[in-house]
């Protein structure tokens, strides 16, 4: 039998993640055979903070390349990393069931958020979280961070940050979860849309593939994330506007949290809204108007100058 081609980054996430989604599929597909190719991304090249990189698909458009060009049969992501406006030659065939869309604190002093020393240096990779970190404890020095997940904790236990805002899930997927001293609830510390998620891309005319993949599929996380990234099409969020979205299931209900940070932190957008789990896109349009209308594209031209100040730090 020929070994279907999976293509992923290769960071010890990315394959971990990549090794999670065959062990679903050999269970329900007994006998088939897989061949991982890592590929190379310019987010794994270029080491600038990714608020600076003014484009979207850093961490997959190559990936995504060789899907288009029968390099490899389909490829597996981080969701959050995947654009919103995906080419219409892909589709997001399926979602495995997420893993907690959580932020959480890591130190080696076992310090929790508000322990930490006036002054104490800490850093995180996106806006998002450094606005949020900002408006909860403003005596703290907020730095940009890049490397991969093991980089990032390596770079606190060797005193260069006292302290780093991670995804729980990264973490948990790579055996790491034991360092983790906080774990930040969503309503409080709102995440990135998708964060938890695992996508896997395939071509939209490849019709065999996709109804194999699909049979790995959880609809729950399939309607949370579709939510989450219909509010963000509309609203145009990236790492270059903080917008935070997190879609929670219930049953047939579905519940739709979403914050929006000024420039400065002194002011906050926060929206909840519940609608029917069957219609969650529906659900991140409503979200999304009931965001514009509160001023939310007003801000985002806000942190133009903004990201300028950061760049200068780096």
């Amino acid at each position: 039998m020929k070994a279907i081609r999976v293509g992923t980054r290769g960071s010890r996430l990315a394959i971990a993640q990549t090794e999670l989604a065959l062990a679903a599929l050999c269970r329900v597909h007994a006998g088939s055979r897989f061949e991982v190719v890592t590929i190379s991304t310019k987010g794994d090249v270029d080491k600038r903070p990714l608020f600076t990189m003014d484009e979207k698909g850093i961490f997959e458009k190559e990936v995504n390349e060789a899907v288009k060009k029968g390099e490899v049969d389909f490829a597996v992501h981080s969701l959050k990393d995947v654009p919103s406006d995906l080419s219409d030659e892909l589709v997001v065939a399926c979602i495995p069931k997420r893993a907690s869309p959580n932020d959480v604190l890591v130190n080696d002093k076992s310090q929790k958020l508000k322990e930490l020393a006036p002054g104490s240096t800490v850093g995180t990779s996106s806006l998002r979280r450094a606005v949020q970190l900002t408006k909860s404890r403003p005596d703290l020095k907020v730095r940009p961070i890049r490397g991969n997940v093991e980089t990032r904790v390596k770079k606190v236990i060797s005193g260069e940050y006292d302290a780093v805002v991670l995804a729980e899930a990264g973490l948990t997927r790579i055996g790491m979860k034991d360092v983790i001293v906080e774990r930040f609830r969503v309503r409080d510390f709102v995440p990135a849309p998708g964060q938890g998620a695992i996508a896997i891309v395939c071509r939209y005319d490849n019709k065999k593939l996709i109804g194999m993949l699909r049979q790995i599929e959880d609809p729950r996380s399939r309607a949370e994330v579709l939510a989450e990234r219909t509010l963000i099409k509309k609203v145009e969020g990236g790492c270059r506007f903080p917008l935070g979205a997190v879609a929670v299931t219930n049953g047939d209900r579905i519940t739709l949290y979403a914050s929006v940070f000024s420039a400065d932190g002194s002011r906050n957008i926060k929206v909840k809204k519940v609608g029917m789990a069957s219609y969650p896109e529906k659900l991140g349009n409503n979200v999304a108007d009931m965001l514009v209308k509160q001023g939310a594209m007003e801000m985002a031209e806000g942190w133009r100058s903004a990201v300028e100040e950061w760049n200068e730090k780096v």
